[in-house]
């Protein structure tokens, strides 16, 4: 009898342990670049971890309002990385504006005199601007990220130099154009001259050899390093076999990044300021290198997935879906270059259609003319002067509609903490580029209330990828429920989401999705129940519920 009794103690111990076990093994959701949680900043802006490089170069003189250097660098982003301030928001990749070295003096263009703190700027690919830190730095930055989870995005500038300031000389004329200024009335007065006044465009069109600029020459012969440098040039121009134009050796400094430090993908600027054809050339190569660097580094590779692409081709909707149009000529940016774009058109939608509306439209075009890329969605960014609520009113609505939509989400610095975007005696998109409001988040309730509504919707998208990657399909309209499908391998999302619900108890129909006796989590309010009769019913404060299944 005893013998039978410690068989059966044994026997339900085990059972027990084993459903633990089972309950403990649910999958983890993949990462998909279509559903990503982007976090953007200007590096500069962001964090000061390391007041000592706040000034280089000089740059010392008075600037317009908000047009200098301000002391954020990559060392202030990796201390918020290791303080899980990106984890709990939910970020699954980081996009930093360029690092590389800027030019060194400043240029007035009527806004005050701007030195290029934003990054945009570059004097020399090859290099990382003391200003935000240096290779350590970096280095640092991405391992800390990749531990937990987080890509890293770099901005890639291909387009243009830095202006021509006292200290920094034009570039040679083999190299770059320094007019005809865009008129952006036609696909040629939009690629084959400068963007503004005093920005040299680089030559892209251009297969003619050219030799290095004597300014390069001088600083790296300066620096130790220019028989290296040329060494590594002839490497890859032998290798791919491409002319030693303009264009190839942007894409070969560019692509160090990559084989170097083991990013994860580039934001490309100034897209539709380009021959697209050369963005089928920075794929390849980023390809290429990105490829080298998972062969010498096994142990650094996070998951499957290819390099990411996503170009900024300026005013690009989602409505147009693959065709952007310059009026008289359209061009696919998609196909064999970019993984997706940025959206522009979302502010828009965000302001004028239904959320169901919007998400069903996005969820549709997404999966049918788009299937197989994305769109980077914004509702506020670093230079679009109209974004969707400057005023920083509506900061929750903002963020539900942000990150409950369908494709990836940019979540520009400081849309979490409602940080001003309208800053009193700027000019131009300086407003938008304040420094963070840390102390807000630090010191105000409400701003710490902002953020807690952005760190579980963010949280939510990072852990389901069918709210940015899936099918959306409204269930009810009043109250407002929908569900979001995904389907990737063996791995399969669903997820109910109830939005303008009433506050206490709130029955919601989940009989299409769920079966009864299903135990769902409610990660709004932390709140798990039954499903009963097709039903389930959340008792909170909110007015909101986000469902998955335990």
């Amino acid at each position: 009898m005893k013998y039978y009794l410690i068989l059966f103690a044994f026997l339900v111990f085990f059972n027990c342990d084993n459903k633990k076990t089972v309950a403990q093994e649910k999958p983890e959701a993949p990462f998909v670049w279509e559903g990503a949680n982007i976090y953007f900043l200007l590096t500069d802006r962001f964090n000061n971890g390391d007041t000592s490089n706040d000034v280089n170069f000089d740059r010392s003189l008075e600037t317009g309002k908000l047009r200098g250097f301000k002391g954020g660098d990559i060392k202030g982003v990796t201390q918020k990385i290791n303080e899980d301030y990106f984890s709990d928001l939910g970020i699954n990749a980081i996009w930093m504006t360029p690092i590389v070295e800027q030019i060194h003096g400043g240029t007035d263009e009527g806004t005050g005199l701007s030195y290029g703190f934003h990054g945009y700027w570059a004097s020399d690919w090859t290099t990382l601007d003391p200003n935000f830190g240096t290779k350590a730095d970096l280095h640092e930055l991405i391992e800390a990220a990749h531990k937990k989870g987080i890509r890293v995005l770099l901005d890639a500038v291909i387009n243009h130099t830095g202006p021509v300031t006292v200290k920094d000389p034009v570039w040679p004329s083999s190299w770059v154009r320094t007019e005809p200024q865009c008129d952006y009335q036609s696909y040629e007065n939009t690629i084959t001259c400068t963007l503004v006044k005093n920005l040299p465009d680089i030559k892209t069109e251009s297969n003619e050899p050219v030799e290095l600029p004597e300014q390069l020459v001088e600083k790296w012969k300066t620096e130790g390093r220019y028989d290296k440098e040329v060494e590594e040039l002839n490497a890859f121009f032998e290798r791919t076999g491409h002319p030693r134009a303009p264009r190839f050796y942007i894409m070969k400094w560019l692509t160090d990044y990559i084989t170097e430090f083991g990013i994860d993908g580039y934001r490309v600027d100034t897209v539709k300021h380009v021959e697209e054809y050369v963005w089928q050339e920075f794929k390849d190569e980023c390809d290429y290198a990105f490829e080298k660097f998972k062969q010498n580094n096994p142990d650094k590779v996070l998951d499957n997935n290819n390099f990411y692409l996503v170009g900024e081709v300026y005013n690009y909707g989602i409505s147009a879906t693959k065709a952007f149009d310059f009026g008289d000529k359209k061009v696919n940016y998609f196909d064999d270059a970019f993984n997706g774009l940025i959206n522009f058109e979302l502010k828009w939608n965000a302001s004028q259609l239904s959320t169901e509306s919007m998400f069903k439209k996005y969820s549709d075009i997404l999966n049918s003319e788009l299937k197989g890329y994305s769109v980077l969605n914004y509702l506020s960014s670093h230079d679009d002067g109209q974004p969707f609520d400057a005023n920083r009113e509506k900061p929750f609505e903002t963020a539900t509609k942000l990150l409950l939509c369908p494709g990836a989400s940019q979540v520009y610095y400081g849309d979490e903490s409602a940080r001003s975007l309208v800053v009193e005696g700027t000019v131009g998109d300086a407003t938008l580029r304040s420094f963070m409001n840390w102390e807000a988040i630090d010191n105000n309730p409400e701003t710490q209330h902002i953020l807690l509504h952005w760190q579980k919707l963010g949280k939510f998208r990072a852990n389901h990828p069918a709210i940015g990657a899936g099918m959306h399909q409204m269930i009810t309209e009043e109250p407002y429920v929908f569900y979001r499908s995904f389907s990737k391998d063996k791995f399969n999302d669903l997820v109910v989401v109830g939005l303008d619900l009433p506050l206490g108890q709130k029955v919601i129909n989940v009989s299409r999705i769920f079966n009864d006796g299903d135990m769902l989590l409610d990660n709004y309010s932390n709140k798990s129940q039954k499903v009963k009769d097709g039903k389930i019913i959340i008792d909170s404060k909110f007015n909101i519920v986000l469902l998955e299944k335990l």
